[in-house]
Formats: structure tokens, sequence, C-alpha cells
């Protein structure tokens, strides 16, 4: 069967179709790159706006467990005083940290003003050097009444097909720990911690640092999108040109510019092919 092969404009109708869907597709990419920067440009402001905030009262953010949490609120410091439910502490596993494997580990704390318990972040501990399912040690936390200083932080989702033996969780997901714990906890954020003005503990799970203001490289990966969608583009119009010139009757092709010492070897070779004189 001969094929059958598109000729003159109906072929690059079809080019200039493949192009269109083409560049289609690198603006959607960009589009997404350039939402992904803004999300992370987002993130830096909260940092920047809220790390180094005076500490407020944790009702002045949140004044029930049922209440959304207000994303602009992340990094927040509340402060609180009561007591951790040290009974109902939880591990979250797989949480590495400086390359190293470990737990976050989560205590509920429980505010003498009696809106809800928060559930606490107090830091990490890395995993049991003979036994990897839990941590060799997990420093206490300080038992009576102590204020304590958090910054809260957005509740985190399930991930379908993770799953942790009993007193550990997969992520921080509060729903799940409200149900596991049996507490009124607050279920839209829970608190990083800051400091414990006034423990006397000499161990503690390590604190979480300050986020690094890295916007990442979606800034770049939009613009390179942007710039295949052109290229594209221009790689058509030109041989679109290119045939045309060359399907004209009257076109007549540049000479080729000869380089350096091309000429003098052409003579050379004629000389050498040419009838002996002797």
């Amino acid at each position: 069967m001969a094929r059958v092969v598109l000729a003159g404009p109906r072929r690059w109708l079809g080019y200039g179709a493949l192009v269109v869907v083409f560049a289609v597709v690198c603006g959607l990419l960009s589009w997404w790159q350039f939402a992904r920067n803004e999300e992370a440009a987002e993130r830096i402001r909260q940092v920047a706006d809220n790390w180094d905030a005076a500490p407020v009262p944790l009702g002045e953010v949140l004044a029930s467990p049922s209440d959304p949490f207000d994303p602009a609120d992340t990094w927040t410091p509340v402060r609180m005083t009561g007591e951790y439910d040290t009974a109902n502490q939880l591990l979250v596993r797989g949480r590495p940290r400086d390359g190293r494997p470990g737990f976050e580990v989560l205590v509920p704390f429980v505010p003498d003003d009696g809106r809800g318990v928060l559930v606490v972040d107090r830091g990490w501990v890395p995993v049991g050097e003979t036994q990897g399912e839990v941590p060799d040690f997990v420093p206490p936390a300080p038992r009576g009444p102590i204020t304590v200083v958090a910054r809260l932080k957005a509740g985190e989702p399930s991930v379908p097909g993770r799953s942790a033996p009993e007193g550990q969780v997969a992520t921080i997901e509060l729903p799940l720990i409200a149900s596991i714990t049996g507490l009124d906890v607050f279920t839209s954020a829970y608190g990083v911690l800051d400091s414990e003005p006034g423990s006397t503990l000499s161990a503690a799970p390590a604190r979480a640092s300050r986020p690094e203001p890295d916007p990442g490289p979606h800034l770049s990966y939009a613009v390179q999108w942007i710039l295949f969608a052109i290229f594209a583009a221009a790689a058509l119009v030109w041989a679109i040109r290119n045939e045309r010139l060359q399907a004209d009757p009257d076109y007549v092709p540049k000479p080729r510019r000869a380089k350096i010492g091309e000429g003098d070897a052409a003579e050379e070779d004629a000389l050498l092919d040419g009838p002996s004189t002797r």
C-alpha cells in the first residue's frame, strides 16, 4: 500500500497544529511552576512576618478546637499555661533530619483556660541504634504546670497506604490523633515547640529551626517552559521559510564561503591529478 504523504500547506498545517498543542502544554506547565513559585514566596513571607513576632495567647488565634486555621497565621507563636498529657505521647515515624531517620515527638498540651487540647511537637529524636522501629530514648516532657511557647502549623493530611504501630502515627493527622487519644484536640493546627520557660529538664528532643528562605527552582522552570514553546514556534517558521525559498525557481543559494587554506589545497590537488609534464 502506498504511503500517503501530506505535501505543501497541508503538511505544514499538521506541523503547526502539533506546535500549537506543544505550546499549550508548555504554557500550562509554566503556569503551574509560576503558581508553585508564588506558594514558596508566600511561605517565605509567613516566616518573615510571623517567626519573630511576640507570642500571643492561643485564644487570639484559635478560639475552639473546631476553628479553622488561617494559613496566614503559620508560624505565629502562641503562649499557653497548663500541663502536658504525657500519657498520650505519640511518635511520628519516617521523619529524616540531616540525613538521619527519626521521629517527631508529639505530646498533647492541656491549657488552663479549658479551650481544648493543642498537640505540641516537642522536637526530633533519631531511630534506635539496635531497633529502628523505636528510638532508644525519648526525653520526657516536663510534668506539672508549665508555660509553653509554640508556633502554629496546619495539620497534615493522611497518606493512603501508610500505617504505624501502636504509639505512633504516620503523619500529624489531627483528627486521627483526637480519635486515638480521646481528647478534645484542636483539629486544624498544632504547635511546634519554641520554648518551655522555667523547665529544668536537662534533655529534650531536638527543636525545629527557622525555615530557610529558599524559593526553589520554580521560577526558572517556568521561564524554561516558555522558551521551549518559543523555540518550537521559531523552528516551524524557519522550516516553512526555508522550504518556500528552495521551491522558488529564482532562488539561488549563496555560495559556500571557502575556509582559510581551502582554495590552495584544491589547486594543489588539481595539479597532482593533471597530466604529467615529464
